[in-house]
C-alpha cells in the first residue's frame, strides 16, 4: 500500500568525488569517479522513501536559478514531488562539494546550509498535509518545520526528526515529535552524555527515541524501555548520505512495522547503500 511522506528541510546540489584522499594545501587531485545529485538530509530521505514504493514530497527552498534545473531533474527522475517555499528567488541553491576517500568510504564535506535561504511560515501551503501519512523534519527550515509539526500533530500525522546535530529552535519542534532519530552528535542544551540526551527527549514527551552510531549498534528508548539494534557489517565504499537514507527507509517501515523492526530494516537499507559510491547507485542494484 503506497504511503505519502512530506520531507521538510534542506535542498542542495551535491557534487560528489571519489578520490584517494581529500586534497592537501596547494594539491591538485584527479578523482576516480564523480556524480552530481540533489542533496540535503530531507531530500535524500525523500528519494529513499520514494524508491521504496511511496509518494514523497520535499518542502524546501529551491528557486529559479539556472542550477536548480539539475536539482529538479534529479528529483523528477526519482519521482519526488517538490513544494518550493520560495519559487521566485534568483539566489543560487546551496552547493555541497564532497570528497569520498576510496579506501575507507569516509567523506569530507564543504557546503552552505540553509542559513541564507530561510523561509517564513506564511509560505507554507494550507493544504500541504492533505493525504500525508508521515512527516520528516531535518531542522534546516526550523520556522517552517515548527509550523508543519504543529499542523501534523493536530491531524494525528506522525512526525519524525532527523537529529543530525542540535539546531536553534529544535526545542519548539520537539513537543510535537513522535520519532526522534538522532546521531551521536546530537546534544540538546546542557546535555553532555547519551543518557542525558535520552532523558531530555523523554521529558519533552517523545515516545520513541533512537541514537545511531554509524556502523556501531543503535540504542533506542520506546515508552521508557531501552533496547539495542545491531547494524549489518559491510565493506563501506561511501558513507555519504547513509543517515539520510536510514531516515527515509525508517519513514517507510514505521508505517508498517514496530519501532525496533523499523530501525532494524532501515539500518539494513542504509548499510547496503554504503557499498556503493554516491547516494543513488545503491538503488539500481538488487539488495
Amino acid at each position: 500500500m503506497e504511503k505519502h511522506g512530506l520531507f521538510v528541510g534542506l535542498v542542495t546540489l551535491d557534487l560528489i568525488y571519489l578520490a584517494e584522499s581529500p586534497p592537501k594545501n596547494n594539491q591538485k587531485l584527479v578523482a576516480a569517479d564523480y556524480t552530481m545529485t540533489a542533496g540535503g538530509p530531507a531530500t535524500n530521505a525523500a528519494v529513499t522513501f520514494s524508491h521504496l514504493g511511496n509518494q514523497a514530497t520535499v518542502l524546501g527552498v529551491i528557486g529559479s536559478h539556472p542550477m536548480t534545473q539539475l536539482i529538479k531533474g534529479d528529483l523528477a527522475n526519482h519521482k519526488v514531488a517538490i513544494t518550493d517555499l520560495n519559487p521566485t528567488t534568483q539566489n543560487a541553491p546551496p552547493v555541497s562539494s564532497i570528497i569520498v576517500t576510496q579506501a575507507t568510504g569516509e567523506r569530507a564535506v564543504i557546503s552552505i546550509n540553509a542559513v541564507k535561504t530561510q523561509a517564513s511560515s506564511e509560505s507554507v501551503p494550507p493544504d500541504i498535509l492533505q493525504n500525508v501519512d508521515i512527516v520528516l523534519i531535518d531542522g534546516h527550515q526550523m520556522t517552517v518545520g515548527n509550523q508543519i509539526a504543529q499542523m501534523a500533530k493536530a491531524k494525528n500525522i506522525p512526525v519524525a526528526i532527523d537529529g543530525g546535530s542540535w539546531k536553534l529552535g529544535f526545542d519548539k519542534v520537539l513537543p510535537y515529535v513522535d520519532y526522534a532519530l538522532c546521531s551521536a552528535n546530537f546534544y540538546p542544551p546542557n546535555c553532555h552524555t547519551e543518557d542525558e540526551v535520552f532523558t531530555y527527549l523523554s521529558r519533552v514527551g517523545i515516545p520513541h527515541i533512537a541514537i545511531t552510531h554509524g556502523e556501531k549498534p543503535i540504542r533506542y528508548l520506546q515508552h521508557g524501555k531501552t533496547g539495542v539494534i545491531d547494524v549489518p557489517t559491510v565493506q563501506a565504499v561511501d558513507t555519504l548520505g547513509a543517515g539520510d537514507i536510514f531516515h527515509g527507509a525508517f519513514c517507510h517501515y514505521i508505517l508498517r512495522e514496530s519501532f525496533p523492526t523499523a530501525l532494524q530494516q532501515a539500518a539494513q537499507i542504509a548499510s547496503f547503500s554504503c557499498q556503493f559510491f554516491g547516494t543513488r547507485r545503491w538503488m539500481h542494484s538488487q539488495q
